[in-house]
Order: C-alpha cells, then sequence, then structure tokens
C-alpha cells in the first residue's frame, strides 16, 4: 500500500506555510503533531497593537481644553537622522535620541522656534520646526554659557538667557550670535529668571538671592546694560518676596512673579508698583506648594509650572483658578513628572512644560487648534 502520508506532504510542499496553518487540510488535523503546531505558530503571533488613547484634559465628561500632542527629547524631534548623524553616533556612542537634553531648566517657544536652556550641557538646545533643523547656541566664544537658566525673547527677535554662574544676561540674535551682556556679579546674586517687554527697552532679572541675603529683588535694566532701578525686598506682605524664581510679562505690561518661598504669584506693573497676589501654601487647586515656571499667553491666561505638585496650573488674569495638568508619577509618561521647571506658551496657543527628571518637554494642543496645525502659527482669525 503507499505511503498516503508521504504523497500527501509532497503535494503541499510548495504551499507557503503560513497559508498552510491557516487553513490545512481538514483530513490532517487528525494527526496530533499538526494541531501542536498550529498551536505553538498561533502562540507566537504578535499580539494587535492597542489604539491609541488620546489624552485630554479636563478628562471626560468634562469638555476637552488641552489634549497631549508630543514629547520632545532633543535634536531627533525635529529632524531625521542622516547618515552622518548615524556614524557620529556609532563612533562616540551618542544616544539615538541624538542631542538630548541632560538638565532642561526653561523654555521659550517664539513661533515654533523652542529655545531650551540645559544646565548640565552648558547651552541652549533650538528645535526649529518651520526650518526643520536643530542648533545650539551659548557653546563657544564671549557668549559661553556656564549655567543657563530663564530665558526669553523680545519682538525685536533677540534672545536673552540668564546665566546663573556668571551672574549675568546673555544676549543673542535668534541664530546664536552673541550681541552684548547684562549684569554682574556686584549687582546680581543669584539670577534666575528673566522677562523682556516686547521691544526689548526694559530687562526685569529675578534675583533669588538667598537664605542669608535680603535682597529678593527684580533688577530693570536699559539695553545698554546700565540698571534702571529695582523693586522687591525680602518679606512676606504684599509686594514683598521671598525666594522669587521665575517672572513673564503679560499682554498688557504687567509683570507675573512666581514668589516661591511666600507659596505666591505677585503682580506688578511695568515700573515695579504692586498690583496684586493670588495663592496660598496649601493642597487644593489654586494653591501652590512650590510654584517655579511662569507664562502669560495672548489672551492673559497665566500658566504656573509647581514643582512640588509636579503639575501646571491654569489661571484666569485675575487668578482664578481654570484647570491643572499633570501629575506626580515615578514611571514616567505623557503627563506624569517627578521635577517640573519651566513652561512656555506659543502664539498657537501650545503648551511646552520642562520636567528636569525625566530630561523632556511635554506639549500640549489647545482643544480649539486642529491636530495637523503647525507649530507656531497662530490660528486664523474667523472674522477674516
Amino acid at each position: 500500500m503507499p505511503d498516503t502520508t508521504a504523497s500527501t506532504a509532497a503535494r503541499f510542499a510548495w504551499r507557503p506555510f503560513f497559508l498552510w496553518v491557516k487553513c490545512p487540510p481538514i483530513r490532517w488535523l487528525r494527526y496530533p503533531w499538526t494541531a501542536a503546531i498550529i498551536l505553538i505558530v498561533a502562540s507566537c503571533a504578535a499580539p494587535k497593537p492597542p489604539e491609541a488613547v488620546e489624552i485630554v484634559y479636563p478628562p471626560a465628561p468634562e469638555e476637552p481644553r488641552y489634549y497631549y500632542e508630543r514629547t520632545l527629547y532633543g535634536s531627533t524631534d525635529v529632524k531625521s537622522e542622516t547618515s552622518t548623524d548615524r556614524f557620529r553616533r556609532f563612533a562616540t556612542g551618542e544616544s539615538a535620541r541624538g542631542r538630548g537634553f541632560a538638565k532642561p531648566f526653561d523654555v521659550r517657544a517664539d513661533n515654533g522656534r523652542v529655545f531650551i536652556s540645559d544646565t548640565v550641557n552648558r547651552r541652549v538646545a533650538v528645535l526649529d520646526f518651520p526650518q526643520q533643523r536643530y542648533y545650539e547656541i551659548g557653546t563657544q566664544g564671549v557668549g559661553r554659557l556656564a549655567k543657563p537658566l530663564g530665558l526669553t525673547t523680545d519682538a525685536q527677535g533677540r534672545l536673552y538667557v540668564v546665566d546663573g554662574t556668571a551672574k549675568r544676561v546673555q544676549v543673542y540674535d535668534l541664530e546664536g550670535t552673541h550681541l552684548t551682556s547684562i549684569g554682574t556679579g556686584e549687582i546680581l546674586l543669584r539670577p534666575s529668571g528673566i522677562a523682556v517687554n516686547p521691544d526689548g527697552s526694559r530687562i526685569y532679572v529675578v534675583d533669588t538671592a538667598g537664605v542669608s541675603s535680603q535682597d529678593h529683588t527684580i533688577h530693570v535694566f536699559g539695553p545698554d546694560g546700565k540698571r534702571l532701578f529695582n523693586f522687591g525686598t525680602r518679606g512676606k506682605e504684599e509686594g514683598n518676596l521671598n525666594l522669587p524664581l521665575m517672572v513673564a510679562m503679560a499682554p498688557d505690561g504687567n509683570l507675573y512673579v512666581s514668589d516661591t518661598g511666600n507659596f505666591r504669584v505677585q503682580v506688578f506693573d511695568a515700573d515695579g508698583n504692586f498690583i496684586r497676589t493670588f495663592g496660598s501654601i496649601g493642597r487644593r487647586p489654586g494653591q501652590f506648594s512650590h510654584p517655579k515656571g511662569i507664562a502669560v499667553d495672548s489672551d492673559g491666561r497665566i500658566f504656573i509650572a509647581d514643582s512640588g505638585f509636579a503639575n501646571f496650573q491654569i489661571f484666569d488674569s485675575q487668578g482664578q483658578i481654570l484647570l491643572f495638568i499633570g501629575e506626580r508619577d515615578a514611571l514616567g509618561g505623557p503627563g506624569k513628572y517627578i521635577l517640573p521647571a519651566g513652561i512656555s506658551v506659543d502664539v498657537d496657543g501650545r503648551i511646552y512644560f520642562v520636567d528636569q527628571f525625566f530630561r523632556k518637554v511635554d506639549v500640549f494642543r489647545p482643544a480649539g487648534l486642529p491636530a495637523d496645525a503647525p507649530l507656531g502659527q497662530p490660528p486664523a482669525d474667523p472674522t477674516s
């Protein structure tokens, strides 16, 4: 009698194995080894990837206001890796993320160009999304940075970077050409944050000073580097400051200062006159644990990073809480933080939020902005 098993196997040898496993001949299913092969292959098959879940704030059923959009880790987030990049990475052992952040501190988004101060790498990393390029500022020459902290830009195309070690402010054009230096160690003790009015005629530098000093103040310089005046001294009364860290200027010209040691935000006019304060120490929304980075958007909303709560809170122009985003999580991930620092809001309403521990910048898109809207382009005027 002919060997039916061998002849059958020969007839099916030409068929692709995966088709055979998917649709085996019915008569072959009576062999135990056939079922075993099918079970083994099925168990090794790649599972269906889970569907992407959109992260929204506030969560349902509330109306969405912001969506988590992406996370920035370094140079490869803005430009594709070239063969030269791959060779350099092979030769130097550089991370696949290209030029990553070591310890980002502050961020400034300016029409899609994102400036990030990195205190450990001693540079400002620039992710230029409209031009799809990456470059660095403050790495050489007279404008070399030792410890870049707060940074900002003005409407004239200048970048201002606080150097905490050099105790001065370095000024560059947006391409990184050094223009001038402002301040000295004789004036600034522990400079941290900075704000500039649109035409660059007034430069506001936060001096955190220290626990042994009463000079917890805001120094105001002119574009020539001369100090015009200062306001604030150590204390807890209205208008006093205690270990202030950051400052931001609103569209109306008012200044918002994160008065960290007093667990509040203080508001001053452009001449340093006290206007109001909001916030207090506590665990409820609208209160603070360690207010740090601060930003104001074009509608006057105030964004306050809190490294104690590991989130940022959004207030209206009068200091009423609107929303908070983020939470503490040692494993990281979108909207998860350990050590938040700087925050910035671009003209399109996107929020850029730094976490030093996870060495990242999370980006959040306002709900009214289309998901495919280019970074740094203001939304079209619906009335036009």
